[in-house]
């Protein structure tokens, strides 16, 4: 019997339109009001600068006939011309991939190709490695951000885009970020205008966010989905205010915090941890925080608790992948569940399927968590072996990952079926690393999973077979760290007689995890 569970909040109309249609809908009435500032800088834009900014970019990329079927390639961190590129590329029919700037040029080479990019946009800092990518592919033109040997991004500036592309936002796609679904290389995944705008009116259902004096610090980076829909989009949906923080510093987060009075935090679980036990935390004012969301990996309800105790607001967790757009589930300030990545947004269906029977399971009782709704992907770009693996012909998305509901609609995550390591909330697909290291001349075989880490959630570890005894430890990890973003780079090494596999071949990684 098949169990299907769905939200008690009832079904909201999702308007069939571009993305950027929606997210800019109500920017006229608050055109005055400052939309994003990059936190370093104080560099600052209002809603009405930010939409003709958009406009200008669609402008210049339409008169050099960049449009429906073209891709652009965003490389770079949080600032605020991320959000112009973003929306020009909708506002033309054109799809854009969004991509880690940490990334080697062999890892942004592999990006550009498999995504079909023809522009690529980024800073000063990563121009080096996007010119010798873009070498290697199909990318025509990097353009730069501030200073460097590439064309500058004020030549995209043109007249205003007044005009019409026939945009159809159930079927284009128009973003294509890159995840390794539940094994393997990464994929595109194709997330149409309706996927995204599907996926914030489902959030803003569920989330009590306030745009006028709401502030949210985006300290996450835009490249990935959460970032991307849950503070960019999501913040100028609602109108609040965005503060930007190209990376990660903990002392210029809390003063950026102090600074713009910061109302919400949409987090991963090291800052968390950071925010619960460091003491630099107790040097500033914090109290206007409403919240502190938690997402992209598990967080224990202990440090869950003793977060929200310390800072003296709630902190939240919610759960998505980049396939759902991508939240599914979430709790809120007003009902939250410790330990819990709270209940299902509405339009969503959710099945708790056990991974060995098929059978549907009840309250209670563990399985792979499925998913079928508007936010669920259109599939994975040029894979279509890959996608029928994950998104079944009934429309169901398979995560890969293992939970339970309670009684009250509250979901648990409590494992994985699938190999991904998750690092600082970034996904580490063991086999990307596996395929580098074993061409390694000392090296005859190679393992790679995931050992528990309390600041960065797990730690990717190479089990290594040598092929040559003078091989290191250190040798390894350094093989790693030359042709790899540093988030994916091996940081344990234990050298083993074999790698324990099936009859078909498959490592079975849970002996390692385990013994």
């Amino acid at each position: 019997m098949t169990t299907i569970y769905t939200s008690d909040i009832p079904d909201v109309e999702i308007p069939e339109v571009p993305v950027h249609e929606y997210v800019f809908r109500n920017a006229a009435e608050h055109r005055d009001r400052v939309a994003i500032v990059d936190g370093p800088s104080g560099r600052s834009y209002t809603y009405g600068t930010l939409v003709e900014m958009i406009d200008q970019v669609a402008g210049g990329l339409h008169a050099r006939g960049f449009g429906k079927g073209d891709c652009l390639a965003i490389v770079a961190p949080n600032l605020p011309e991320y959000a112009v590129a973003f929306h020009a590329v909708s506002r033309v029919g054109g799809t854009v991939t969004t991509v880690n700037p940490t990334y080697h040029a062999e890892e942004l080479a592999y990006q550009f190709n498999d995504a079909k990019a023809r522009y690529a946009v980024t800073i000063g800092m990563f121009l080096d490695n996007v010119k010798e990518a873009a070498q290697a592919s199909g990318v025509e033109e990097v353009f730069v951000l501030g200073d460097g040997d590439a064309t500058s991004v004020l030549e995209l500036f043109g007249e205003p885009f007044d005009g019409e592309v026939g945009i159809d936002p159930v079927d284009d796609v128009v973003v294509l970020p890159y995840s390794s679904g539940t094994t393997g290389l990464p994929k595109g995944v194709m997330l149409t205008h309706h996927n995204l705008v599907a996926n914030l009116v489902q959030t803003e259902a569920i989330t009590v966010l306030d745009g006028d004096g709401e502030c949210l610090i985006a300290v996450l980076p835009f490249f990935h989905i959460y970032g991307m829909q849950v503070l960019m989009n999501l913040g100028f949906s609602v109108g609040a205010k965005l503060v930007t923080m190209p990376r990660f510093d903990l002392e210029q987060f809390l003063e950026l915090i102090q600074e713009h009075r910061v109302t919400r935090a949409f987090v991963v679980p090291p800052i968390v941890l950071a925010m619960a036990k460091h003491p630099a935390v107790d040097d500033y004012d914090l109290s206007s925080l409403r919240q502190i969301g938690s997402g992209a990996a598990p967080l224990g309800v202990e440090l869950e608790r003793s977060a929200g105790a310390r800072i003296g607001c709630p902190v939240t967790q919610g759960y998505g992948l980049t396939e759902t757009s991508p939240v599914t589930n979430f709790n809120t300030p007003e009902h939250v569940k410790a330990g819990t990545v709270g209940p299902l947004v509405p339009n969503l269906q959710m099945r708790i399927v056990d991974p060995d029977t098929g059978q549907d399971r009840g309250p209670g009782e563990d399985g792979e968590v499925w998913f079928r709704g508007p936010s669920v992907m259109k599939g994975y770009l040029g894979r279509a072996e890959e996608t029928g693996l994950t998104l079944d012909a009934e429309g169901w998305l398979h995560t890969g990952d293992i939970g339970n509901i309670d009684q009250d609609g509250y979901l648990t995550i409590t494992d994985r079926l699938k190999e991904l390591i998750k690092y600082k909330g970034f996904q580490v697909p063991p086999a990307e690393l596996e395929a580098l290291l074993v061409a390694h001349p000392k090296i005859a075989d190679v393992a790679v999973v995931g050992v528990p880490d309390e600041e960065a959630g797990e730690l990717p570890k190479a089990f290594v077979v040598k092929a040559d005894d003078s091989l290191t430890e250190q040798e390894v990890i350094d093989h790693s760290i030359e042709h790899l973003a540093h988030y994916k780079q091996v940081r344990m090494v234990e050298f083993v007689d074999e790698i324990p596999k099936s009859a078909s071949g498959k490592i079975l990684r849970r002996l390692l995890r385990d013994g």
